[in-house]
């Protein structure tokens, strides 16, 4: 099942790229809409607290112990599903964005959004470290000509930095990469598979030195300060759909490595590193919410916030509790789903203005009731108002932040504060208050039919989870649980014990 997963939308691309131009769009969204339905049975045959399912294994390259091995346990089922979810979403709100004269610039796009998608899942998927390293690589190609071939001026300058960026955090996640090889063939046979380096006793140096190569790649892509300097650029130039497919998935791999293979195969190590890896996603939280804030440009300023973002994620994973963990990955699925119907309602924005500058807008709510609406409760999401999904997930970072440092957890929480600032900032500017210079002579058209269908999922998403998260923490929780235990880590939240529950329920039934 998992193969089908990955190779189907693979093999839509060829064909989406071979097709007539006529067609390339519709066997696009065929296809990931296809995607989408295997990714449903894959989430309706996995067993909640069932560990690693669905596996597949063969053997590929056997000298090296490296295997075309594949799986899923609670995380990387809700990355599949996020992922799954999102393309045929981005492919219907940018409908018409990548038209040229002759139809080529869409298929185009339909095609290297396909291949990404299908990589990011093979990402998710792998379970042979080897096979996730190849294809942590394979996504910068498609990601690469998305950037450059689509968006606005200086696309290209863009795509080069982002690349350049990537490409040094790949050369040093190689080095770590063949370290492992070293320390697993000392212990006997050598093998790439995930189950059996965490089963490792590596040497403490060496644990430190492969996870510091780890760690960097994974920062890079993320981001994480200071290593995020290609985000707000990417964003920038970018398409909203493309830095959707940017933010919203492939950035998740970073958070996702993080958790899967630094606390996964270097506990010590990320026990070790913990108060310097705190330190600098605080500095994210706080930082990245404090450029934002002076940003004229809607897209570079969406993109800044989710370095703050990041800052969150990365806090909750190293805090090392269970409210932390579960927070990360819930924080991870719900800034998937809020960020990315921010960067598609502010592409509505451009493609009726012509222009991302905020300074040259103003006014458009009485113009467009619904776009300003919508744009609204997506930015309300951003900050964190209870009510909406993403307040869950910053709930739970902040209480393991504070279980970890009293500190910690007030330098967070100014980032919330600091988002309401570059979130109602930037709407009072954009959509109330006298029209700017782009504005005036009216004429702007509000959203249509397929533009609200297009988002529509992403508002419902954000109510459900904000009022009932329960689904995703129940699919996350036991990974969590798994990997403290793990790490070896002591988690002091309360826990019922199974008969103090059933005399409870008891209890109150008799009561009533």
């Amino acid at each position: 099942m998992l193969s089908t997963l990955i190779w189907l939308p693979l093999a839509g691309a060829v064909v989406v790229a071979l097709a007539p131009r006529s067609l390339s769009k519709l066997l696009g969204m065929g296809v990931a809409l296809a995607t989408l339905v295997v990714g449903a049975v894959a989430a309706v045959s996995y067993e909640v607290d069932g560990g690693m399912q669905l596996e597949e294994s063969y053997t590929w390259i056997d000298a090296f112990g490296v295997h075309y091995a594949l799986g899923l346990d609670g995380l990387g089922l809700l990355m599949v599903l996020l992922t799954v979810a999102l393309v045929p979403l981005v492919l219907a709100a940018e409908w018409f964005a990548a038209d040229d004269a002759d139809g080529g610039g869409a298929r185009a796009f339909v095609a290297w959004a396909l291949a990404l998608e299908s990589l990011s899942l093979a990402v998710f998927c792998a379970t042979d470290v080897f096979l996730f390293y190849v294809v942590f690589e394979a996504t910068l190609i498609p990601a690469y000509f998305l950037i450059g071939g689509f968006g606005r001026a200086g696309r290209g300058a863009a795509a080069v930095k982002f690349l350049m960026f990537q490409l040094a955090g790949g050369l040093v996640l190689l080095a770590s990469v063949i370290g492992l090889y070293v320390v697993s063939a000392e212990e006997g046979e050598p093998s790439y598979l995930l189950s059996d380096l965490m089963a490792l006793d590596i040497d403490t140096d060496a644990g430190r030195w492969l996870f510091i190569g780890f760690f960097i790649a994974f920062a890079i892509k993320a981001p994480l300060f200071p290593l995020h300097t290609w985000l707000a650029d990417t964003t920038e130039k970018a398409t909203p759909g493309t830095s959707v497919l940017l933010v919203c998935v492939l950035d998740k791999i970073g958070t996702f490595g993080m958790l899967r293979f630094c606390l996964g195969i270097f506990p010590e190590a990320s026990e070790w590193a913990t108060p310097v890896v705190i330190t600098l996603a605080l500095i994210s939280i706080v930082y990245g919410a404090l450029v934002a804030i002076g940003q004229d440009d809607v897209l570079r300023l969406i993109g800044l916030t989710s370095l703050s973002h990041f800052g969150f994620i990365t806090l909750g994973i190293f805090a090392m509790t269970s409210q932390g963990s579960s927070g990360a990955i819930l924080y991870m699925v719900n800034h998937g789903i809020g960020t990315a119907a921010l960067f598609l309602i502010a592409g509505y924005l451009y493609h009726r203005r012509g222009t991302m500058l905020i300074s040259e807008m103003g006014g458009l709510e009485k113009a467009t009731p619904v776009l300003a609406g919508l744009f609204l409760v997506a930015g309300l999401a951003t900050l964190g108002l209870p009510g909406l999904s993403p307040f869950v997930s910053e709930f739970l970072v902040l209480v393991s932040a504070f279980d970890y440092a009293w500190y910690a957890g007030v330098i967070a929480v100014t980032g919330i504060v600091l988002a309401a600032i570059y979130v109602l900032w930037m709407y009072q500017r954009t959509f109330t208050g006298p029209p700017g210079p782009s504005s005036v002579g009216g004429g702007t058209s509000d959203l249509g039919v397929r533009e609200v269908a297009a988002v529509a999922p992403l508002m419902a998403a954000l109510v459900l989870f904000g009022f009932y998260p329960a689904p995703l923490l129940d699919v996350a929780n036991p990974f969590t649980d798994d990997l403290l235990g793990h790490v070896g880590v002591e988690d002091d939240s309360p826990d019922v014990p199974p008969a103090e529950v059933e005399h409870d329920a008891a209890d109150e039934g008799e009561a009533h």
